[in-house]
């Protein structure tokens, strides 16, 4: 085994730490080379770069400007970096470093300690940054992210018949996606940065009042959650099928072939059903367990996965209704909001932070809704590559359709003029790519030292002492309360 992988970056001496924290979330798994290099490289790092400054942590002057110190790529995986990333800590008077690493690693013992550097230290960035806070504390609605999920719904509406599509065509239309990926992405940087806001400022309220809860019973049920969306999907489509004899057998036969079935079907229930399908699936096709890579599948390339999901619900009662959930945590929400109000009514200041939060906690709906509207577009993107790798691995020229994915964006317009040409290239770098799979990423890379391949745990080796009954699992919270009940653990990926 190589050193290191294709798409890998060189690592940077001014900010020389990186991290899979929260990158390993992204894309936990290794990232195909059209992916890092189509709908990454040039898009949406760019986007995190801009986005970073738009809030006024950094400027393009703290960034290299061809491998903007923002995500990374090591050994085929995603990295966030660290060192840079800590300037939000730095240069932002209401957070510091040590508050930054906590969320990112709780008490990890790998964690780099903060050495400063001389250009660290921006007072004249601080105006800027307070001026994004002012705005997130009183921004109620944020019309340009309306405007940009329209525009990706009618990306996806334009997209017609890809079969139909030359070569050429079918790279202008994938390239014609690169400059919203950027926008969509800053937009993501904004809100998903600023979302911390409103939680860490009801954080110094809870410990004034001495209940640390109320981050998330304040901050649970906020309505408007575009990624929601999906399960209230499948949650209608399972009341139909709960309705229908008809419907149930159907999935009694199970989730494979199931498509196959609905559709041969006579019965009028299936002919509904497909249609509300056919629904889904243009509206919520773009989701998938790896959404973030073209390589991965999704809900319309491989149905099985949101299916799965649809068999098991069926079999719910109607009061487990998520529209149902939903509203039980948003009147208590909405209780405790008043109880909390009541608590600091004689505090004008915390009276005054309570409500600001209350405010800032619209960028957690904001964050979803522009991560869903950029999913869609990377879709249109994965839709293309797919029917190019089809029609070449049916000619002959690419021994494998997914193949498609081992290209670099550089080299799309060699492989349109000669695909066969690449055969052998891309054969080879789909084994490379496989074999990364094996291995176990790093989860810190401190001063820019990063372990050649061979050095990498394989996955196979990395073991784990076995929990116990009575052990206790300490984590970050993300919801209040206590929960008690079985615990599944899914081997099988």
């Amino acid at each position: 085994m190589t050193d290191g992988f294709i798409t890998d970056w060189p690592v940077s001496e001014r900010f020389p730490h990186y991290t899979r924290a929260n990158a390993g979330e992204v894309m936990g798994d290794p990232v195909s080379p059209l992916g890092w290099t189509f709908s990454w490289e040039g898009a949406m790092v760019n986007g995190l770069r801009d986005g970073w400054i738009r809030g006024g942590t950094h400027e393009m002057a703290d960034f290299d400007a061809e491998h903007p110190e923002t995500f990374a790529m090591f050994g085929g995986r995603f990295y966030i970096n660290l060192a840079s990333c800590r300037m939000q800590g730095v240069r932002n008077p209401a957070v510091t470093v040590e508050q930054l690493d906590m969320a990112f690693f709780g008490d990890h013992p790998d964690v780099p300690p903060y050495v400063p550097h001389p250009d660290d230290e921006k007072p004249h960035l601080v105006e800027k940054i307070d001026a994004n806070t002012a705005w997130v504390m009183s921004a109620t609605e944020w019309p340009e992210i309306l405007e940009d999920k329209a525009n990706a719904q009618a990306l996806r509406e334009s997209r017609g018949d890809l079969t139909t599509y030359s070569d050429a065509e079918l790279i202008a239309r994938a390239r014609s996606t690169r400059p919203t990926l950027h926008h969509l992405f800053e937009q993501h940087t904004v809100s998903g940065s600023s979302s911390a806001i409103g939680p860490g400022i009801l954080g110094a309220v809870g410990e004034a009042i001495g209940d640390t809860s109320i981050p998330m019973k304040l901050l649970a049920g906020i309505g408007d959650v575009d990624s929601a969306l999906p399960s209230y999907a499948l949650w209608a489509m399972s009341r139909k099928i709960r309705a229908s004899d008809d419907l149930t057998a159907l999935f009694d036969g199970g989730v494979e072939g199931l498509l196959d079935r609905l559709a041969a079907s006579d019965a009028p229930d299936a002919a509904d059903l497909a249609g509300d399908w056919a629904d889904f699936i243009a509206e919520f096709g773009s989701r998938g367990p790896n959404e973030w890579d073209i390589y991965a599948d999704s809900w319309e390339t491989r149905p099985e996965l949101a299916l799965a999901a649809l068999d098991r619900v069926r079999h719910q009662a109607d009061d487990e209704s998520p529209h149902l959930r939903h509203d039980a945590v948003a009147r208590q929400r909405e209780q405790v909001t008043e109880e909390v109000r009541a608590k600091v009514a004689d505090n004008a200041e915390l009276a005054g932070m309570v409500e600001g939060a209350l405010v800032a906690g619209n960028m957690m709906a904001f964050r979803e809704r522009t991560k869903t509207t950029i999913v869609k577009v990377v879709h249109e993107g994965r839709m293309v590559f797919r029917e190019l790798g089809r029609r070449h691995a049916e000619a002959g020229n690419i021994a494998d359709a997914n193949h498609i994915f081992m290209l670099l964006e550089k080299e799309l317009d060699d492989f349109v003029a000669d695909p066969a040409s690449f055969g052998d290239t891309l054969a080879q770098r789909a084994a490379d790519y496989a074999a990364l799979w094996e291995l176990e990423p790093p989860f810190i890379i401190k001063d820019g030292q990063v372990p050649p391949l061979g050095e990498w745990e394989r996955v196979a080796e990395v073991g784990a002492d076995a929990a116990g009954a009575g052990t206790v699992i300490a984590g970050v919270s993300g919801s209040p309360g206590t929960a008690r009940g079985t615990a599944r653990v899914v081997l099988d990926p």
